[in-house]
């Protein structure tokens, strides 16, 4: 199974919101932002899945393999805006995993849940302040067919 998580308000948090024990002093200084709270956990237990970042900010591919590669999760694949729009283009849908093979898409926004009916793809939204968010994406994942 093919599983893409967002980043920004899905497993990256504002400042204000609680996280995961940031990497140390010299990784750091390389990739800054930390993870919500289950994050690590929630993504090492995926390895027997292909796990990939489907995001609409402009992080490079390269830089978000490297970030994730130092976390301990080894990434399928990294959609990024750039690749989003050579693939999906700019009049379609925010976000479209079914193009890239994506069975299931994890996300902040009830916005692209709403194209996944509309498009035919698969989202399950987690609200960044959703404490029980880990276990409802291994429930779903779990219950997928």
């Amino acid at each position: 199974m093919r599983i893409s998580f967002d980043l920004d308000d899905t497993l990256v948090l504002g400042a204000d919101r609680p996280s995961e024990r940031p990497l140390g002093w010299w990784a750091r200084r390389l990739f800054p932002e930390t993870m919500r709270p289950g994050a690590r956990s929630l993504l090492r237990s995926l390895r027997a899945h292909d796990v990939w970042v489907y995001t609409t900010s402009y992080r490079s591919r390269a830089y978000v393999h490297a970030w994730f590669r130092v976390l301990g999760v080894p990434l399928g694949g990294v959609v990024n805006q750039y690749v989003h729009e050579r693939r999906v283009g700019r009049g379609g849908p925010s976000k479209d995993p079914a193009a890239f093979g994506i069975d299931l898409h994890v996300d902040d926004s009830e916005g692209v849940r709403l194209e996944g009916e509309r498009y035919g793809f698969a989202v399950i939204v987690v609200r960044p302040d959703d404490d029980g968010w880990a276990e409802r994406v291994r429930a779903a994942i779990a219950g997928w067919r």
